[in-house]
């Protein structure tokens, strides 16, 4: 099983409060991550301030470019990956979005890695382009397709009905040829496209029964398509961690944590079809041992990355103390176990 942590490129006033991490303290983050042991790093995509978030704090909170964010830490690390937890691909052309990866990739020496996905709350694109009107599903799958082609062939053209380029020619190439796309979301259209376009899956707070299930249907879409997935195909589960010396206190933190308030704000979008009575239970909450358990039945379950790891934090002071403990309570045990 593979670590990784969510870093806060758009969590503020969302899985954070407002504030939460100026520049210095998003970057500390990752480069504390390498040096804790997790495997990788995982960023968002935010553009604009949500209706809710508005609302709820005073000040706006600071979402940053997660490819930007990315690259600066490429410089600042040399082992963990990098990668995005979703970069939104109706935010951007696709075209951009193969050079900016490839770019990156470059940059870090092959560690990047593109988990995408349509966005948790279309009101952002609405705020991009009022008049746009756009099938953000669709549009994925196209983008996808597209940044296929645009890595693979020297010139490469491509006519869908949301995307379109011709004869681009678009240099550098990534490291491995592509950079890996791990389709983000627990909806049939993101499991559609891991089946038949990506290298991965990236779901959010399934319990364990459910992420199998999942990836039963994802391999019997590839297989109905005549398609073998990537023998390294990734499945990289989306929770959040409370982690203390007692059960009791893990949910207590959790559940007064802005983290917690969070998903409970996407029981109508990413996590509609969830009970919102149970979230802890989608989550990695407990004592480190009640926490390697949970680990464990996951990884039975297919899943082989935690990924995009939020901590039930309120500063970043307090999320670094939880990052320490879970990286010695369970990072290690897990890799002694395993």
């Amino acid at each position: 099983m593979r670590f990784g942590l969510g870093v806060p490129t758009g969590t503020e006033g969302l899985m954070y409060p407002v504030p939460y991490a100026d520049p210095a303290d998003a970057v500390r983050l990752a480069v504390t991550a390498e040096e804790l042991g997790f495997e990788s790093v995982w960023a968002n995509d935010h553009v604009s301030t949500q209706r809710y978030v508005r609302e709820e704090f005073a000040d706006p909170p600071r979402y940053y470019d997660p490819v930007s964010y990315l690259s600066y830490v490429a410089a600042k690390t040399s082992r963990i990956r990098l990668a995005t937890c979703i970069l939104v691909l109706p935010f951007r052309n696709p075209v951009v979005v193969a050079k900016m990866a490839a770019t990156l990739d470059q940059l870090s020496g092959g560690r990047f890695v593109l988990g995408v996905g349509i966005g948790a709350y279309r009101e952002e694109l609405t705020a991009m382009d009022p008049d746009r009107k756009i099938n953000r599903g669709e549009f994925a799958r196209e983008a996808i397709e597209g940044l296929d082609l645009l890595w693979r062939e020297r010139r490469a053209s491509y006519s869908g009905r949301w995307v379109r380029f011709a004869d681009v020619e678009s240099y550098p190439k990534p490291v491995r040829g592509r950079v890996p796309i791990l389709s983000g979301g627990n909806a049939p259209g993101s499991k559609q496209r891991a089946a038949l376009l990506g290298d991965g899956w990236m779901p959010a707070c399934l319990t364990p029964a459910e992420v199998a299930a999942g990836v039963a249907e994802i391999q019997e879409t590839a297989a109905t398509a005549g398609r073998a997935l990537p023998t390294d195909f990734e499945v990289a589960l989306q929770v959040g961690v409370s982690v203390a010396a007692t059960r009791e206190e893990a949910v207590r933190r959790f559940e007064s944590s802005q983290l917690y308030k969070h998903l409970q704000s996407l029981s109508k979008t990413t996590l509609k079809d969830q009970d919102p009575t149970d979230i802890a239970n989608r989550n990695l909450v407990g004592t480190p041992d009640d926490i390697l358990e949970q680990v464990e039945r996951y990884r039975q379950a297919g899943v082989n990355t935690l990924a995009g790891l939020l901590f039930a934090a309120n500063t970043v002071s307090e999320t670094l103390d939880q990052m320490s403990e879970f990286a010695a309570g369970v990072i290690a045990k897990a890799g002694q176990r395993g």
